[in-house]
């Protein structure tokens, strides 16, 4: 009867085991997931910039005001792009903006509010090990993002 017990403990911490590795993968493909679409709309917006010298969409800037959805898909669909992602990971809308520059072709930026659906109030420049930062891309590169291996 003990030795039964002492297997279906050691079974039991497998399991646990077992679970919480496969909701880190499953949270780490949401983030991978959601960073290749945020690169895919952004080489349709560069493509699109480079014909257009602009990355403004409709006459919407960034940050005051955020460039809608279907303003930009019917700025790149289906020129520069088959599919516009509009979701991120966790299901939840993606934000677009654009910012002009005098004189320039301006920058843009693409945010998904991450594992948490909060939209951070400041932005940290490189990689963090938070599983809920946002996750930011701009102007050809991630401005903030997670890191595969997390530690919370």
């Amino acid at each position: 009867m003990l030795e039964l017990l002492v297997v279906m403990a050691i079974i039991a911490i497998i399991a646990a085991m077992a679970t919480f590795n496969y909701f880190m993968a499953l949270t780490r493909a949401k983030q991978k997931r959601t960073m290749a679409d945020m690169r895919t709309i952004a080489v349709a917006w560069e493509t699109r910039a480079v014909d257009t010298q602009t990355y403004r969409v409709s006459g919407y800037t960034f940050p005051a005001q955020d460039v809608p959805y279907t303003s930009l898909r019917a700025a790149l669909f289906p020129t520069y792009t088959k599919v516009l992602p509009q979701y991120d990971g966790w299901s939840r809308p993606l934000q677009f903006g654009f910012d002009p520059e005098t004189g320039g072709i301006g920058s843009y930026a693409i945010r998904s509010a991450g594992r948490d659906g909060a939209f951070d109030a400041t932005i940290v420049n490189g990689s963090t090990n938070s599983p809920d930062c946002d996750i930011v891309f701009s102007n050809g590169s991630f401005v903030q993002f997670p890191e595969v291996a997390q530690t919370q």
